[in-house]
């Protein structure tokens, strides 16, 4: 094969993982309320389908970064795409709700390797061409999930739950097929150590604490299940600090330095990015079931999963244009006004909700805004973290924020359904819920703009 075909070939490969990653991750906000249904199940418990898959990716990010940073990069990037194949595949048997949920968990892998993709295009190319694959396959994980969520509806609303978790397996399967073929198969470097024990004290910490939550209106809020799993969910969290502070003093190599997250101009950023995660996966959460809800409860559109999945095209599409629009204020105003701006932005589009559900044009208008909003506080992330840190720490304190990022969509997915229940259930429930998350929004906005402008420590 001539040179320019297969470079042209590699880079479809990685957009392909890109995309194929982003549509099977979307395999589950449409579905949530065909699957409570179709397993008999509360909404709270078939919302793990989409929880599952974050914490999973939440997990597995850190160490798939350290994993594939070197030579291992070509394993790490298949064995990932076989474990979300098998996840798929898992997910796509009727095996009971067990199983689904442990298939979306595996599915959460393809988060987990996207961002590998842009360090096999550092290896690959240099100067103008890098630039401009960088920001195609940046764009391609945004598209992917716009693209995914309205197809895998329309899939679901014609061959079932089955049929949409089929065909994400069959995606995936010929997107390793591309990958066994087209990557290279060497880098440069040595792959660096990865904590597995706190791998496993962040896991299991998750998922105890946001079981307790989603469990605690039908267990009972002060029943010993959900205590006991609420504490023991604490605990090993707080091992999980406890133990990265150790490795840190004493020369190991902790998942992420927590000792970033508290530097002047980091701590704000950071903040910003777990609350507007948290808001970005409430929102998305109460926009699906508004349209999927068939109005017995005083709310709701009642339509089908197609309609579902079309609702968030607009949150995609406008997040891209937001990015956009972060860099041209950036520049001329100065990046420290993107976050306020963004979470705003953002909580307004929750206020929206609040206010106006009545038709499926108020809700394709309500995630238009969020999008926007969403598009400028992660684009304006790296470019707030950066200037704060060491060089050779940049690429700790960024993991350290996807990793809030990915918990705080955890923690949106699962909280958002336990506040509709605690609220009540009905319409004042649902307005209730949507404004309590607008105002986590707000709050985190203002803070940070209270924060004033901070003084890069290093450049």
């Amino acid at each position: 094969m001539r040179p320019e075909t297969e470079d042209r070939w590699l880079f479809a490969t990685l957009a392909a993982i890109s995309v194929v990653t982003a549509v099977v991750s979307s395999l589950g906000a449409p579905l949530v309320p065909s699957i409570a249904t179709r397993y008999d199940v509360p909404l709270a418990t078939a919302q793990w389908v989409l929880t599952s898959t974050l914490i999973a990716a939440a997990a597995a990010t850190p160490a798939i970064g350290r994993w594939g940073s070197g030579r291992l990069r070509r394993p790490v990037v298949l064995g990932a795409l076989g474990v979300v194949l098998a996840g798929a595949v898992l997910a796509a048997l009727p095996l009971g709700m067990g199983a689904l949920i442990a298939g979306r968990a595996g599915q959460g892998m393809g988060l987990a390797v996207a961002p590998l993709t842009l360090a096999v295009a550092r290896d690959v190319w240099t100067g103008d061409r890098l630039v401009s694959r960088l920001s195609l396959l940046s764009i391609a994980t945004v598209a992917g999930a716009g693209l995914g969520y309205p197809f895998t509806g329309l899939v679901a609303e014609h061959a079932g739950i089955a049929g949409a978790y089929g065909m994400g397996a069959a995606l995936v399967a010929v997107t390793l097929g591309l990958a066994t073929r087209f990557l290279p198969r060497q880098a440069d470097g040595e792959p660096q150590q990865v904590d597995l024990a706190s791998v496993v004290l962040v896991a299991v910490g998750m998922v105890v604490v946001l079981l307790a939550v989603s469990q605690g209106e039908a267990w009972g809020w002060l029943s010993a299940p959900v205590v006991l799993l609420a504490a023991g969910g604490v605990v090993l969290l707080a091992g999980w600090v406890l133990r990265t502070r150790h490795l840190a003093t004493h020369g190991g190599q902790p998942l992420v330095d927590l000792r970033l997250a508290g530097r002047p101009g980091v701590l704000g950023p950071n903040a910003v990015a777990f609350a507007l995660a948290v808001g970005m996966y409430g929102l998305l959460t109460v926009v699906v079931l508004l349209v999927r809800a068939d109005g017995s409860a005083g709310w709701g559109l009642d339509r089908g999963a197609a309609a579902a999945g079309l609702v968030l095209v607009p949150y995609a599409v406008l997040s891209v244009t937001g990015s956009r629009i972060a860099l041209r204020v950036a520049r001329r105003f100065g990046a420290h006004l993107l976050l306020p701006i963004g979470a705003t932005v953002f909580a307004s589009s929750m206020v929206l909700v609040a206010l106006r559900h009545d038709t499926l044009p108020q809700a394709l208008v309500a995630m238009a805004v969020g999008g926007l909003g969403s598009g400028f506080t992660f684009s304006s992330l790296p470019m707030l973290i950066v200037p704060h840190v060491p060089r050779e720490e940049t690429g700790s304190a960024m993991a350290f924020n996807q990793l809030l990022r990915y918990l705080g969509f955890s923690v949106g997915s699962a909280v958002t359904v336990a506040l509709l229940e605690v609220y009540g259930g009905d319409e004042t429930a649902f307005r209730a819920t949507v404004l309590t998350m607008a105002g986590i929004c707000f709050l985190a906005g203002a803070g940070v703009a209270l924060g004033g402008r901070r003084t890069p420590a290093h450049t």
